[in-house]
């Protein structure tokens, strides 16, 4: 598996996560295809800035084109203040293979080698399990349940918090 940012040819990569109905079930459904272009071409100038870790999954690094999903940790204003978060999506064809997994640890040793980041968070919906199951096996601690905000909607999220340099268990 390969993390690389993603750039103004993911496009495609971006609709077939953030439109289909599948992909966005938890998160209120498919988002317009329409401002698609404009978030990657933002998404990309941030990467490059390293302003955020915007990272698109490969599976096979022979193929940097063929994109399994993204996981994204940025900073950013929350109900109590600047918080850091990450997130993640993981296409159909590739869920269950543990690469979802493999993307989220993978920028949190980054995160905690760098010593960049602090405490992370995340917000996988409630019902999501396969996601609220990564953060159990990564070390993250559950503080509760929340409504959060995502793309003007209003989700039932499971808050989860982890700080990489003492809660990351060991790979192995």
């Amino acid at each position: 598996m390969l993390l690389r940012d993603v750039t103004e040819d993911d496009v495609e990569a971006y609709v077939r996560m953030r439109c289909d109905p599948a992909m966005m079930a938890g998160l209120g459904g498919p988002l317009p295809r329409d401002g698609i272009a404009d978030k990657v071409r933002r998404d990309a100038a941030e990467a490059a800035a390293d302003a955020a870790w915007i990272k698109m999954i490969v599976p096979d690094p022979a193929v940097p084109e063929a994109v399994a999903g993204s996981v994204v940790l940025w900073s950013h204003d929350g109900a109590e203040g600047p918080l850091s978060e990450i997130g993640w999506m993981v296409l159909p064809e590739f869920q269950g293979r543990g690469l979802g997994k493999r993307a989220v640890r993978t920028l949190l040793e980054r995160a905690r080698d760098e010593d960049r980041w602090g405490d992370i968070h995340a917000f996988p919906a409630t019902a999501n399990g396969p996601s609220n199951g990564i953060c159990r096996s990564l070390g993250f601690r559950l503080l509760g349940e929340r409504d959060v905000d995502f793309a003007d909607r209003v989700l039932r999220s499971n808050h989860w918090v982890i700080d990489p340099a003492t809660d990351l268990p060991s790979s192995r």
